[in-house]
């Protein structure tokens, strides 16, 4: 008994004199923040039940090779011998989202970084008159019933759903986006898309979702607006031309039932109050304090 607590004892000293103290607690600590991050993108998404199919399919794959199901286990051999390009395929959507969400986690800020007051003042005023055009125009809408969808694009460039409008590039105010959206006028079809607070272009064609937890009562509009935001960080705002109901999705989450007041909120807190904490991030306090002081008014 004592040699075995001796020897027990020598492992456990083994063990952590093998341990680098500096590279190996760093090492843990990334590869448990990457299966954080993993888990955070699929939770609550279409790739959640995916990875559930796919440890099925490993189960049965495992359950085929100790039964000798021989033809089982090499059709099922070949898919995992391919396992890389399969799940390429398979989370593609998801993998696009997380590289985007990477490249502009930190930089989205940067254009802020080093601003004068001044600059700053002027940039929220900009944005402040941009969400209130909109807000008076889709409130125009919704009593109208005209059906309408605005993306608001942040960080995450649309320069491909811009080539597929027609270039506007004027500073918003309620009769120029109820023209766009009028229903007898050619581009109140497409989507208008907001870029540094101006209607930058109008009649632009979205990504659909193929998402199957919306509702079947949603229109093409709303599944537009929902694709859109699953493939960019903007923020996407939908006039229901059945009911009147205003939605927004932002990351693939459809919220339904805002008021007037209530979406200036959501635009402000999404568009100025991002920015400004991704601004302080970047240490460009002077921007936050601007605008936390614009917000308490």
């Amino acid at each position: 008994m004592a040699e075995f607590l001796v020897a027990a004892w020598e492992n456990i000293l083994a063990f952590f004199r093998s341990i680098n103290w500096l590279t190996d607690p760093l090492d843990i600590l990334l590869v448990a923040f990457a299966i954080y991050s993993l888990l955070k993108l699929v939770r609550d998404s279409r790739a959640e039940q995916l990875l559930k199919g796919i440890m099925i399919l490993a189960s049965v794959f495992f359950f085929s090779w100790l039964l000798h199901l021989k033809t089982l286990y090499y059709v099922l051999k070949t898919v995992f011998d391919n396992v890389i390009i399969v799940l390429i395929v398979i989370f593609q959507p998801e993998i696009r989202r997380a590289l985007e969400q990477a490249g502009h986690s930190r930089l989205g800020g940067l254009k802020f970084f080093g601003m004068n007051a001044e600059d700053a003042e002027a940039e929220v005023k900009r944005w402040q008159r941009t969400i209130s055009a909109v807000c008076a125009a889709v409130q125009t809408l919704q009593k109208q019933k005209m059906g309408a969808l605005i993306v608001f694009e942040r960080t995450t460039k649309l320069g491909e759903i811009i080539n597929t409008g027609t270039i506007v590039d004027a500073d918003p105010t309620p009769e120029l986006i109820g023209n766009i959206f009028f229903n007898k006028a050619p581009l109140h079809d497409g989507a208008m898309i907001v870029r540094e607070g101006k209607v930058y272009a109008a009649g632009c064609i979205l990504p659909l979702t193929d998402n199957r937890e919306i509702s079947s009562e949603l229109g093409t509009r709303h599944r537009a607006g929902v694709g859109m935001s699953e493939n960019s960080d903007a923020i996407v705002v939908i006039v229901s031309e059945e009911t009147g109901t205003v939605s927004t999705a932002v990351g693939g989450e459809l919220k339904r039932n805002f008021s007037s007041e209530a979406l200036r909120v959501a635009l402000e807190n999404g568009i100025l109050w991002d920015r400004a904490k991704r601004d302080e991030d970047n240490d460009g306090k002077g921007w936050l304090r601007l605008f936390r002081g614009r917000k308490s008014k």
